[in-house]
């Protein structure tokens, strides 16, 4: 195959033309045209632009610190011999015969001085072809300059990889207490979720969620490893569904040709394995349901699920509150948080609530009392277009999450949900219409669901087949017959209680992110336009 602009051999084409060209149209941005010029000057010059490796002796925060060390050691001007040091070009200030730039890499930030004098014929050649985002590594010595800021004298000067498309670098402000703060240069919000590397790339701040993000979830297991959990991996691909309310998404296996759906919960299969004496056991996996998107909804969501044998719900409620408690503080060190302009403590003990008292404190209405037609007629009022296509449960639920859950700010306990919204709960001890289950709600959003497990086989298979009427009539959310699970029922389930956890809503909340897709890598998002 044949460019046609330029007659050269190409493996494809881009846009109708060969990737060079492609790179040196009218059509793309100038600053790509001239960052693609440069490159073919780097290899004229013999040059690899895009390295293999670099031997750092110090990632950035630790030559400062080692300078710094050595620098209270001693009341001579101090020089720390030999760094090797690399990072992404943030700053570039050229001078001339020298330049100052500032590097980061992943939470550090150094000043470099390059003077050609110093650097051999290609290191200075090299200077004349950098821009922002380039990354680079340099050895010299870290010493401070007149202006008090600690810098590296280069001695040699490396590319490590060219960019090709300038990074959406945004204004920095110094603030008077001496932070730095760095606005995004993006100007659209979705392409910074779009483009979560470039996002990454300009603000330390996102950086900092996700740090957050994962220290919590290493916390997460660190305290359950030491009660005795055990940490296990259950099936993503399934052949039946199962363990919440919910629609699915569907695949196909071609060699067994079968039909199959990405897991929406990992209840099922982890109580199984407490039928097989595993009697403390959790999973953090992702979930996806196929389901709407806002601002803590995302159809692919991180879970922390557990089972824990010989316990009930209250014994879950008070390991629940407990657990997150703890976990604020290691990794934030505290458990008062900022939300929406709110403050939220997750400290222990939280508020509990019935289910039935706060429902009828939100909407006057008596839950045992209310018919379907006075809940679909509150929910018109509360403008659900879609309110006679809701089943009863259907309704409980939507009324609940807007009068009540959308409502509350520091996290409340609410227990005793009504039974027929809770397939999978055992019937609560003296109130049987009522299920032993409770949700822990915070800041407007469900952050634990939990049960007293349902170990009798017989009533989970008329559960399954109550569920199984429902989708006959229309409810696309409803569960389906596990017989695969009522079978391991019958082998005995010892008392069990368990819950899931949102981990991606417990980081917003920690974090101040008022949506889900900050606190994700790489949200759903709707299929981009095109790229320039």
């Amino acid at each position: 195959m044949n460019c046609p602009s330029c007659a050269a051999a190409v493996e494809g084409l881009r846009d109708g033309v060969c990737v060079a060209c492609w790179y040196a149209s009218a059509d793309r941005p100038k600053p790509v045209r001239d960052r693609f010029g440069k490159l073919a000057r780097l290899r004229e010059l013999g040059v690899e632009p895009f390295a293999y490796a670099f031997d750092r002796s110090h990632e950035l925060h630790d030559a400062l610190a080692a300078f710094e060390r050595l620098e209270a050691e001693t009341d001579q001007p101090a020089e720390l011999e030999g760094a090797r040091v690399a990072g992404r070009i943030l700053s570039y200030r050229d001078l001339g015969g020298s330049a100052f730039a500032h590097i980061g890499d992943r939470d550090g930030r150094l000043q470099i001085h390059l003077r050609r004098n110093l650097l051999d014929d290609t290191g200075s050649a090299l200077m004349d072809l950098l821009d922002l985002g380039d990354w680079v590594g340099v050895e010299g010595a870290v010493f401070r300059t007149r202006r008090g800021e600690v810098t590296v004298r280069a001695e040699s000067l490396t590319l490590l990889s060219k960019t090709l498309r300038p990074l959406p670098f945004g204004k920095e402000e110094i603030t008077g207490d001496g932070r730095r703060i760095v606005h995004s240069g993006f100007s659209d919000q979705a392409a910074r979720y779009r483009q979560r590397y470039a996002d990454l790339a300009v603000s330390p701040e996102v950086r900092e969620v996700f740090r957050i993000r994962s220290r919590v979830v290493s916390a997460f297991r660190r305290w359950l490893d030491t009660r005795g959990f055990l940490e296990v991996e259950t099936p993503i691909l399934q052949p039946l569904y199962g363990g919440a309310l919910a629609r699915p998404f569907t695949t196909h296996h071609h060699r067994l040709d079968q039909r199959m759906f990405l897991r929406i919960a990992d209840e099922l299969y982890l109580k199984r394995l407490i039928v097989g004496n595993l009697d403390r056991v959790y999973e953090i996996g992702h979930d996806f349901r196929n389901e709407g998107i806002d601002r803590t909804h995302n159809p692919e969501f991180t879970m922390l699920e557990l089972y824990y044998a010989f316990a009930d719900y209250e014994d879950v409620m008070r390991l629940a509150e407990t657990m997150i408690s703890d976990v604020a503080r290691e990794v934030m060190g505290t458990t008062r948080f900022e939300y929406d302009g709110t403050e939220v403590d997750l400290a222990a003990p939280w508020e509990r609530k019935r289910w039935d008292e706060a429902f009828a404190e939100a909407t006057g209405l008596d839950l045992h009392a209310a018919g379907e037609d006075e809940l679909r007629a509150l929910a018109k009022r509360r403008g659900r277009a879609d309110a006679d296509d809701l089943s009863r449960v259907q309704l409980l639920d939507a009324l609940f999450a807007d009068l009540v859950e959308d409502r509350i700010t520091d996290p409340v306990i609410v227990y005793g949900h009504p039974i027929e919204m809770s397939p999978l709960a055992k019937p609560k001890r003296g109130e049987p219409a009522l299920a032993e289950r409770f949700e822990a709600l915070a800041c407007g959003f469900e952050l634990v669901n939990a049960f007293s497990e349902l170990n009798d086989p017989v009533d989970q298979w008329n559960r399954f087949a109550a569920q199984q009427r429902l989708r006959e009539a229309g409810d696309q959310e409803a569960m389906e017959i596990d017989e695969d699970y009522v079978r391991a029922l019958e082998y005995g389930l010892p008392p069990t209680g368990g819950f899931g956890l949102g981990v991606d809503r417990l980081v917003m909340l920690m974090t101040g992110q008022t949506s889900i897709r900050d606190v994700v890598f790489f949200p759903m998002l709707r299929p981009e336009e095109g790229t320039a």
